[in-house]
């Protein structure tokens, strides 16, 4: 991109990118639905002709899917990685994995509310949202069994912890992160069984730049 673009003029014949139009129709979607996910009206939106969009697309089925794929890849994708990175004790890593969830940035809830409302009426996209629940699953199943869980015991802690998550997320659930926060020390204890130390909800919190005054 040229030194022009960058200061926010746009040249003559520029097009935007395929991100540009990828952002601009999750943004739509969100706010508005499916129905929102057009064409014409994300040029708009982008003050872009529509002849640009096909430098990037073939057709509005071709960005719906890359769409999809990027719900996978963002929001399922954030939850596998937690999931798998190192930590030293299991409240620990429950720790991160909560934190997922609070961290627009890492998984967008807003995002994943809207494609579930989508796969209520698509079939192909309910099963791809059943198959993102069982990979996020079995992500947070595998967290377990990595601190010595059994099977059994593993599935159901791992469960306990996503449907409560997702839950806030169906359910539109509206409290700051101050009170949010205030039950995290609980959770934890409830989702792993064993209680976080000082130490790790003092660096849990400082992420959120809410470092524990105690």
């Amino acid at each position: 991109m040229s030194n022009e673009a960058m200061d926010g003029e746009k040249p003559a014949g520029w097009r935007g990118s395929r991100e540009l139009w990828l952002d601009a129709a999750k943004e739509a979607f969100v706010e508005g639905g499916l129905e929102a996910v057009k064409i014409q009206p994300l040029g708009a939106r982008l003050n872009l002709s529509r002849t640009s969009f096909y430098w990037f697309f073939k057709d509005r089925k071709a960005l719906l899917a890359a769409l999809l794929e990027h719900w996978e890849a963002r929001n399922t994708g954030a939850i596998q990685a937690s999931c798998a990175a190192y930590s030293e004790t299991l409240p620990e890593a429950v720790l991160s994995l909560i934190a997922v969830f609070l961290d627009p940035r890492a998984f967008e809830p807003r995002f994943d509310f809207a494609v579930r409302g989508w796969a209520h009426a698509d079939e192909a996209v309910a099963a791809r949202v059943h198959a993102a629940d069982e990979a996020r699953l079995t992500a947070i199943r595998q967290m377990f069994a990595r601190f010595g869980l059994a099977a059994s015991e593993a599935d159901v802690r791992a469960r306990t912890v996503y449907l409560t998550q997702m839950g806030y997320v169906s359910m539109q659930v509206q409290e700051t992160l101050d009170v949010r926060l205030a039950r995290i020390e609980d959770y934890v204890a409830i989702f792993s069984g064993q209680r976080a130390a000082p130490r790790e909800l003092a660096r849990f919190r400082a992420r959120f730049e809410l470092v524990s005054e105690a």
